[in-house]
Formats: C-alpha cells, sequence, structure tokens
C-alpha cells in the first residue's frame, strides 16, 4: 500500500480515493476541467474534499447551477481544510451572486466573513454581493475597508485616515 493509501485510509477515505482526487486536481490544472468533472462526480463517495473539487470543476466549466449542491455538500460534511473551507464559502456565495441569487450570496458571504474576519477576499466578494443585492452603500462601505485595511501603497496609506472616515459614513461631506 502506497503512501497515499495509507493517508487517504487514515483519513477514512476509502483506498485509492487520494490518488484519484489528486489525479482530478492535477487534470483542472492542466487546462482538462470537463476531464477532472467526469472524474469527481464518477468519485461519487461522501467526501467534503472530493465535493469541493467537483464544485470547483463545475464552476470553471460555467455550469454554475450544478456546482451548488457540491459547494453546499463540501461544506456540510467534515474533513475540508481550513484553505478549502473559505475557498467554498466563496466559491458558494460567487456562484448564488452569478446565478442572481444575491441574497442567498449574501447570506453565504457574511457567514464567512463571520467565521474569517479577516479574509479580504470573502470580504471583496461580500462587497460585490451586497452589490447585487441592491445594497450599493454598504457594498461601498466595506470594499473601502477592504482597500484601507490591505492596500500598501503609499498613495493609499497616506489617505487611510480619510478613507475609514467615508467608509464609517459615505454622506458626511466635510
Amino acid at each position: 500500500m502506497t503512501a497515499a493509501e495509507q493517508a487517504g485510509q487514515a483519513s477514512g477515505r476509502p483506498e485509492g480515493l487520494a490518488d484519484r482526487l489528486r489525479a482530478a486536481v492535477r487534470l483542472r490544472e492542466d487546462g482538462r476541467p470537463e476531464e477532472a468533472r467526469e472524474l469527481l462526480v464518477r468519485l461519487g463517495a461522501e467526501d467534503a474534499e472530493v465535493a469541493y473539487q467537483t464544485a470547483w470543476a463545475h464552476d470553471v466549466l460555467g455550469l454554475e447551477a450544478e456546482a451548488v449542491p457540491h459547494y453546499r455538500r463540501a461544506l456540510a460534511l467534515p474533513g475540508l481544510s481550513e484553505a478549502d473551507r473559505r475557498g467554498a464559502l466563496l466559491g458558494l456565495g460567487s456562484t448564488y451572486r452569478v446565478l442572481d441569487r444575491a441574497e442567498e450570496a449574501v447570506a453565504t458571504l457574511s457567514g464567512g466573513v463571520r467565521e474569517f474576519p479577516d479574509d479580504a477576499a470573502l470580504r471583496t466578494f461580500l462587497a460585490m454581493a451586497l452589490y447585487s443585492a441592491g445594497r450599493p452603500k454598504e457594498a461601498l462601505e466595506l470594499a473601502l475597508t477592504v482597500v484601507a485595511d490591505t492596500s500598501a501603497d503609499p498613495r493609499v496609506t497616506a489617505y487611510e485616515r480619510a478613507i475609514r472616515h467615508y467608509a464609517r459614513d459615505l454622506d458626511d461631506l466635510s
């Protein structure tokens, strides 16, 4: 038995699943997303990482509606790494937004931000979802806060205090 198979069994995965999952990820990364999707769907395991990779493969192919149940399953099952959980929350929220399900996008991404408050990508995608949900003021406030929190550009950091002020109150013209 290979080390990968032992690791897969130790994690409760069926024998060989880890190798097949890695092969599917390689296919996607090599620009063969349809083959990756087919392999992932065939795996069909109740495994959080497989579900996440399956969702991602569907998204890459523009099959957003088909990605949703895989993202949801990945988030419901135990076993996702922190990085994959962040990615699944961002992916599901973004997918809801693309599908014109803005309120679900806001709810998903808001939950992600509550879970990972320092994740600038989640906060940025939440700003986009807020805009799509007809909440442009909240969207811009959040986007400005992300800029103030993350920018290293000296032309932005020179105005950080003002940016934060307006992020708190866009209507203040002083």
